[in-house]
């Protein structure tokens, strides 16, 4: 492995087997980050295939090509992989979720409330033909109720020879198919709308996150390329670790209590405590992270919400029992003749007759819904989709401590890549030290002078 990582660390190699050992890598390397390319475009970007494969094949041997021949590119290609451990490798993570969230829960959520809304159409569908059968019930009790009402007209024409040409009807003016169309292109309508609304909504989040996974890309490389060129141009770049070179160049220069004394933001670079500095940082981001974590547990969540709801819906629907109808018209008509006949012999001899006496009992049932309408099953929500955000939040939690030492990693590539640079950054920061130093020796003699 040591050799392995010299031959790909030198700017030059210095024997055929270095030579062959760095080609080797940087086809490995190429092959294996054209493979995630193609992955990451196809599968979560949602790009046509030809467009993923062609973008990682010739992504591949471009960066074939760079890494064999480039030295600074390999470092700050390398760089990149303890950079995922930083802010940018968050925000791709970050990404990522949210496309699975677009993808995967957003769509299914979508697909449950037209449940529901299927539901509620089938219902007003299945009310109003219903509702609209109804009237003929009234047409019919009508009808038989009319005739009833002609005979006692009649029976009074011949009684009092006058002629009675009326008549009793019960008309609807009612058309069936009319009504069900105008509710079969008002749910139609509803419907495209509601399928409009959601392609809108899946294409805005799909191309809000190619443009947002395109930036988080581009600004990972430049923020390697410039962490290497800040790095080979600024000798005070992330110059605060003490190093093994640098105490090798203390115990030999004699001045082995300069790291004794050392400031406190001098870190150890093969220590793993964080300073009271960096734990703020990192819960600051935890909170600003959590934030973000409530809006994606309230999606999923919502996802069960509507998925039980829409469930709970057709179980209680189909549980609805039908509505009787029962209309009862009582009809009694009676003549009186000489009404004073009764009077006189105190209602013995009576001077009413009975005409027509009429009873009829009209039955129909209302039904909600019936078994002609085909109504589609909720989708249960994808319990391993949110198990797989859920472990994504969890590393972009364990990233929030791992940035610290990600940026401890990035100096120690950079140092093995250029060894010189190294050294002249060593001979800096021990010359800050020193100079501090005997700064304070010299305050320190003349504060006891003056106290003399």
């Amino acid at each position: 492995m040591l050799d392995a990582w010299s031959a790909y660390s030198k700017p030059v190699p210095s024997s055929c087997s270095e030579l062959l050992t760095l080609f080797l890598q940087c086809c490995c390397i190429a092959v294996l980050t054209g493979g995630l390319l193609y992955n990451w475009m196809f599968s979560s970007l949602e790009y046509p295939f030809h467009l993923s494969s062609t973008i990682a094949v010739s992504f591949s041997l471009l960066l074939l090509l760079i890494l064999f021949l480039v030295h600074p590119v390999r470092c700050m290609f390398t760089i990149i992989i303890p950079t995922l451990g930083t802010k940018q490798g968050r925000r791709l993570l970050l990404s990522t979720c949210f496309m699975i969230v677009a993808v995967n829960i957003i769509p299914n959520i979508m697909d449950n409330i037209k449940t529901i809304l299927q539901v509620i159409k089938c219902i007003c569908k299945n009310y109003s033909d219903s509702l609209l059968n109804s009237t003929s019930l009234l047409g019919k009790a009508s009808t038989q109720f009319g005739h009833q009402v002609k005979e006692v007209t009649d029976n009074m024409a011949d009684n009092f020879l006058t002629p009675r040409n009326g008549h009793f009807q019960y008309a609807v003016d009612h058309s069936s198919s009319l009504v069900r169309e105008q509710v079969l292109i008002a749910s139609q309508k509803i419907k495209d709308d509601f399928s409009a609304v959601e392609l809108l909504v899946k294409q805005a989040l799909l191309v809000a996150n190619r443009v947002a996974a395109g930036f988080f890309l581009f600004y990972l490389l430049f923020e390697s390329a410039w962490y290497l060129k800040s790095y080979l141009t600024n000798l005070r770049f992330d110059n605060i670790y003490i190093t093994k070179k640098l105490e090798v160049l203390a115990v030999d220069k004699k001045a082995a209590h300069l790291l004794t004394h050392s400031p406190k933001k001098l870190i150890r670079s093969t220590g793993l405590k964080l300073s009271r500095e960096e734990m703020v940082v990192c819960l600051v981001r935890m909170m600003l992270l959590t934030l973000v974590l409530m809006v994606t547990a309230v999606i999923i969540a919502t996802d069960y919400v509507a998925f039980h709801l829409a469930d709970t819906t057709m179980n209680e629907v189909a549980q609805f029992p039908t509505v009787p109808i029962t209309l009862n018209i009582k009809y009694n008509a009676k003549i009186s003749i000489l009404p004073f006949i009764s009077k006189i012999f105190n209602g013995v001899i009576s001077g009413e007759q009975s005409i027509v006496n009429f009873e009829r009992t009209y039955q129909q049932n209302l039904t909600f819904i019936s078994a002609d309408c085909t109504i589609k099953r909720p989708s249960p929500p994808n319990n391993f989709v949110a198990l797989a955000v859920g472990m994504l939040y969890c590393i972009i939690y364990a990233m929030l401590f791992l940035e610290t030492y990600a940026q401890r990693l990035c100096r120690k590539i950079s140092a093995s890549f250029f060894e010189r640079q190294e050294e002249r950054r060593v001979q800096y920061l021990y010359g800050a030290l020193l100079r501090k130093y005997n700064k304070k020796e010299q305050q320190l003699q003349q504060k006891l002078r003056a106290d003399l």
